[in-house]
């Protein structure tokens, strides 16, 4: 961790993060530049109508795929210092990858890096396959186990009546597990979104319509060859661009990012409410201070991290798809500043999801604290009154329970008054009778044990 660091991602939660290095950082996009540039040439080498390629050896194609399998600290150090005097990353990495080949057997073949290609030929490709990586190797797997802590929550918890709150006001009994249920099933279906998302990219050249390929090698079909290389890499191919890949699928994963983090910001909000209420408890650690003051405060701080987090991960991803599909003509430079920032977006999106999962696993839920509530409550049973009165037909139904209890305290009492005066059936009068405040929680069981399965 730098003391220095300017961005809090590379300074104070460097260490949280550092799994999204390999994938995000510069050094990684020069490492997926190597490895695109690289693998090219052994896209060509292998066919037969590229004549100034020769067919490499088993052991040359080691060589190639080494390159960016052992691509150092060392090595984009050197990149560094061929970017600074040419001024142009990708040309950097060009100029590498030929200095490397110049040591092996493969030196007749460096003039062939980068043929035919504009620099976004290498940098969509790099961009996509690191996007793709950071999101399936460090970034899903850690909302997976999130969502895994929410589910298990909702399994504990099923059976746990609450007092619900729509408006703020206290309404129909629901279950601690249920709620957490809803937001397991929620973070799910976006995350099947952001996963199913496809990683596009483009080889075509300069303008995107193979002028420099066509000149050398009229009879070749070029753009079967770039949708098998495109392919190769495990991308989507786009056969339709200016000189850049346009960014259209970065948006939605963008989009899809928001969403997910929307949903978790919502759940958050929600946990941060519970515990203000006394619902749940949170595990206290041994050595950590609350407050600088308040000797007794357990502060939710997990959860107001995982907050902000998710606030500058939206922002920064709204900015993103909303300017990222957008580049004057065939192509301007702003892309190029804008994109460096979608590993940013991302971190933060990550590094909430790490202060929630901490947050959720400090949790207990204090079923008293919910029974009180509940033990007073007898108004909340106002909508299972009305709701058997309208099943017998009998009028105003609504109207005689909203004169019993809006605004008033209704005691036990009170209610079973109201209930005994009713002209419906013995056994629904028995059980209305019968009926708790904390027994009232319909189908909220089943629900929460539902999302335990996947649904």
């Amino acid at each position: 961790m730098s003391m220095r660091a300017i961005s809090p991602i590379d300074g104070r939660y460097a260490e949280v993060v550092s799994p999204l290095r390999d994938y995000l950082s510069e050094w990684a996009l020069m490492k997926y530049r190597v490895l695109v540039e690289a693998r090219w040439l052994l896209a060509m080498s292998r066919h037969a109508g590229i004549t100034h390629v020769r067919r490499f050896s088993d052991a040359e194609t080691d060589i190639l795929h080494s390159l960016a399998r052992a691509f150092d600290e060392a090595a984009a150090r050197r990149v560094k210092a061929l970017e600074g005097e040419t001024n142009h990353d990708v040309k950097a990495a060009e100029y590498y990858l030929r200095e490397r080949l110049a040591e092996t057997s493969l030196r007749d073949v460096k003039e062939s890096v980068h043929f035919a290609c504009t620099s976004d030929d290498i940098n969509n490709l790099a961009y996509a396959m690191m996007f793709r990586d950071a999101v399936r190797e460090v970034w899903s797997p850690v909302a997976r186990s999130l969502i895994g802590g929410l589910a298990g929550l909702a399994r504990s918890s099923a059976d746990a009546p609450m007092l619900a709150r729509t408006h703020g006001q206290p309404a129909t009994p629901t279950t601690m597990g249920k709620e957490m249920a809803v937001f397991a099933h929620r973070l799910r279906r976006q995350i099947n979104a952001i996963e199913s998302q496809e990683y596009l990219g483009k080889f075509n050249g300069a303008v995107g319509a193979f002028n420099a390929h066509h000149i050398a090698y009229p009879e070749l079909n070029w753009q079967q060859i770039a949708q098998r290389f495109v392919e190769g890499l495990g991308l989507a191919y786009n056969p339709m661009t200016t000189q850049i890949e346009p960014h259209d699928y970065l948006a939605e994963l963008a989009h899809g990012f928001m969403r997910f983090n929307s949903v978790l910001l919502d759940c958050c909000r929600d946990i941060w409410s519970y515990i203000s209420s006394g619902y749940f408890r949170q595990k206290m650690v041994e050595n950590e201070v609350g407050s600088s003051t308040m000797p007794h405060k357990v502060n939710p701080i997990d959860f107001e991290n995982a907050e902000a987090n998710l606030g500058i991960s939206k922002a920064g991803f709204a900015h993103l798809a909303d300017k990222l599909p957008v580049s004057r003509l065939q192509r301007d430079l702003s892309d190029s500043s804008a994109i460096r920032n979608f590993g940013v977006a991302i971190a933060h999106s990550y590094l909430a999801l790490k202060s929630a999962e901490r947050g959720i696993s400090k949790l207990a839920v204090d079923r008293e604290a919910m029974s009180r509530d509940l033990e007073g409550a007898w108004t909340l049973l106002a909508e299972a009154v009305q709701t058997v009165m309208r099943k017998h037909r009998l009028p105003d139904a609504y109207e005689q329970l909203k004169t019993l209890t809006r605004g008033q305290a209704v005691s036990r009492a009170d209610l079973h008054d109201f209930i005994g005066s009713l002209d419906i059936p013995q056994d629904e009068k028995q059980m209305l009778l019968q009926l708790k405040p904390d027994a009232y929680i319909g189908r909220a069981l089943e629900l929460a044990l539902q999302v335990m399965d996947g649904q």
